[in-house]
């Protein structure tokens, strides 16, 4: 979980004094530029052709994420886990390991999350990943060792960057304030808003260090998430033993308070042990990164007891 440090460490809700804590990358990762990164993905070597997989790498679930971290764990012979976490995908990927293994999962905090992904975020994840496909340079997946689809990437990761956040945050942290105060937007196509200019720097910055790939194939990783990849997510969910803390943020406008809502009401009624906490602010679905202390003692109590 990114910042995880503000909740992670001796003394802290995740008190590394008392527990063992393992995090790990996913398949696909979209960071695979970074050298501290260790993914497998489109961006990797196939040994049979010696060149990247690019589209030919088979498409993955979080059940293979989860599958993968099991393998890490048997390694390192874990037999049971105290709790699994994670934030956004990360909240998916704890629903997922209750549903896969029951009796080695013995709480989960999905922070941020959904159980399973609804017809209208499908539909934003295929809006999300379309300025890649439509790039040129994107060349339907084969483009390493050329010039890569960066400005698609960098568009993608714009929408990706503003629909996690909210309209109170970007009122109070930009307002309608200009990027240069030289340059009023009205006389002036070089003329930009600060929220403009802040998005596409971020977007151009994060695309240089990513996948457009890897992107596409986590974009279809959430499009297939329904817990426990049964015929519905009550059947899915009916795998789940594991006591459970919902941690959804108050101004989410990408995985709404009502998906947890949606999740308590059907593992209360399969006779679950359910708490919920909301994050309360308007910094949108990132409160529950940036945001995390403010369920700091919540998440603290429910390790603990």
């Amino acid at each position: 979980m990114a910042r995880s440090d503000a909740i992670i460490g001796a003394g802290k809700p995740i008190d590394t004094d008392k527990f063992f804590v393992v995090s790990s990358d996913t398949l696909v990762n979209l960071n695979v530029k970074d050298p501290t990164t260790v993914t497998t993905g489109p961006a990797s070597i196939n040994p049979d052709t010696g060149r990247p997989y690019a589209m030919s790498f088979p498409i993955v679930t979080m059940r293979d994420f989860v599958n993968v971290q099991k393998a890490l764990l048997d390694s390192l012979g874990i037999k049971t886990l105290h709790a699994v976490m994670g934030a956004s995908m990360g909240a998916l990927q704890s629903y997922e390991w209750a549903a896969a293994y029951p009796d080695m999962v013995q709480r989960i905090v999905p922070v941020i999350g959904a159980a399973e992904i609804d017809a209208f975020s499908i539909g934003w994840l295929n809006v999300w990943a379309a300025p890649i496909t439509l790039d040129p340079k994107w060349n339907n997946g084969d483009y390493y060792g050329k010039d890569e689809p960066v400005e698609g990437l960098a568009l993608a990761l714009k929408t990706v960057t503003l629909h996690a956040r909210h309209y109170g945050w970007a009122a109070r942290t930009f307002g309608r304030k200009w990027a240069a105060p030289d340059k009023d937007p009205a006389r002036s196509w070089d003329g930009k808003f600060a929220i403009e200019n802040t998005l596409d720097k971020v977007a151009l910055a994060r695309a240089k260090s990513s996948d457009a790939n890897s992107f596409l194939y986590l974009a279809r990783a959430n499009q297939l998430f329904v817990t426990g990849h049964k015929g519905t997510l009550e059947d899915g969910l009916r795998q789940v033993r594991a006591k459970v803390l919902l941690v959804p943020a108050q101004s989410d406008l990408l995985l709404f308070p009502e998906y947890s809502k949606r999740a308590m009401a059907i593992l209360k009624s399969q006779g679950r042990d359910v708490d919920y906490f909301e994050i309360e602010g308007d910094g949108g679905h990132l409160d529950g990164v940036l945001a995390v202390t403010k369920a700091g003692d919540v998440i603290r109590k429910f390790l603990n007891r």
